[in-house]
């Protein structure tokens, strides 16, 4: 399934999980203006996953709605590109890839893409994603690891921007 949802301005608040037809899936809580925690409900309006960074960590931790650990998304040391590696358990590990300047990234598994998502929205705006998987993994799991991606990238850029301080 291809679902689209999107960051709020001030990272509160819920905003919309859409499908590809527009149609509401789902919404995600925004828990804190520092990016530091997400809820990911279905159309239910039950409660799936949560995404949480590790205490005094750069690393986000996904949890099922009983509140066990299920993933461990962790940034990489790359160069050229924006890499991240997310341990699912026993679901598997998956690298996550995006050259510099690129608004698209790529999930593997063991060599193979089984997910994509991407950037979908302009300057000035909150961040918004379109994703398509095809992975075993849970598509609203994958909401709460894109929304990491997203909570960790703003953590390197405020990092750089004011001299790592």
């Amino acid at each position: 399934m291809d679902l689209y949802f999107a960051d709020n301005f001030f990272n509160m608040g819920v905003t919309k999980i859409m499908n590809e037809a527009g149609e509401m899936a789902g919404t995600i809580d925004l828990k804190s203006a520092f990016g530091s925690s997400v809820d990911v409900y279905g159309l239910s309006g039950s409660l799936l996953y949560t995404g949480k960074f590790q205490l005094m960590l750069n690393r986000w931790r996904v949890l099922d709605s009983a509140g066990n650990d299920i993933g461990l998304l962790r940034p990489r040391l790359t160069f050229f590109t924006k890499k991240f590696e997310y341990d699912a358990g026993e679901n598997g590990v998956y690298e996550i890839e995006s050259p510099n300047f690129s608004k698209e990234y790529i999930v593997t598994e063991r060599g193979q893409t089984v997910a994509t998502f991407a950037k979908t929205n302009g300057w000035l705006r909150t961040d918004a994603y379109g994703l398509r998987n095809a992975s075993r993994l849970d598509d609203y799991e994958l909401v709460a690891v894109v929304m990491g991606v997203n909570a960790i990238r703003k953590r390197q850029n405020s990092a750089a921007s004011s001299g790592g301080a």
